[in-house]
């Protein structure tokens, strides 16, 4: 199978949403994966605090992963804050924030194609810390992060209670 990598339009916010739900669905582990609801979904990307990128299988144009990320800015939300970033330097985080691929597709590499163009993006609009978070015991999705750069930066009970790694990749100062 080939895939092609872009970036969501509001017309793909909800096939989206249906994604990332049925993903959540088919999980065996569901505490590894904080699904976003799709009012945060929908939120994010309409009002521009996030942006999603896709990924399709070009012979059938079926919907195959998506990955969010969302531009916390000065929020409380900011990971930022859970590693005690400078608050000058809040503005400059982004956080790569869901992956999501449905099972008949995974092992075509989409979590880290996806990734890789959502950092690009981050990159070109001047941002410099990638912060996301991961659930400790979710191997795959850690060791695709770090094999990406990134490194844990602390352990801290996230989304309610969920125990989750912040993992952080700085680019450089532009």
């Amino acid at each position: 199978m080939t895939f092609k990598i872009t970036k969501a339009t509001p017309s793909d916010y909800p096939s989206i949403v249906r994604l990332i739900q049925s993903v959540w669905d088919r999980l065996e582990q569901k505490a590894w994966f904080a699904a976003d609801n799709s009012d945060y979904t929908i939120q994010m990307l309409e009002t521009g605090q996030g942006l999603a990128f896709k990924a399709t299988e070009q012979e059938t144009g079926e919907l195959a992963g998506i990955f969010m990320i969302v531009f916390p800015g000065l929020s409380q939300e900011n990971l930022g804050r859970d590693i005690n970033l400078p608050e000058s330097e809040l503005v400059k985080v982004v956080h790569m924030d869901s992956a999501a691929v449905l099972p008949e597709y995974r092992g075509y590499s989409l979590q880290r194609r996806l990734m890789q163009a959502a950092e690009a993006e981050a990159r070109r609009r001047g941002f410099r810390y990638l912060m996301c978070t991961i659930h400790p015991d979710n191997h795959y999705s850690r060791d695709n992060v770090l094999e990406q750069g990134y490194h844990i930066a602390a352990t801290k009970e996230k989304y309610g209670g969920y125990i989750r790694n912040i993992l952080i990749k700085e680019l450089e100062a532009v």
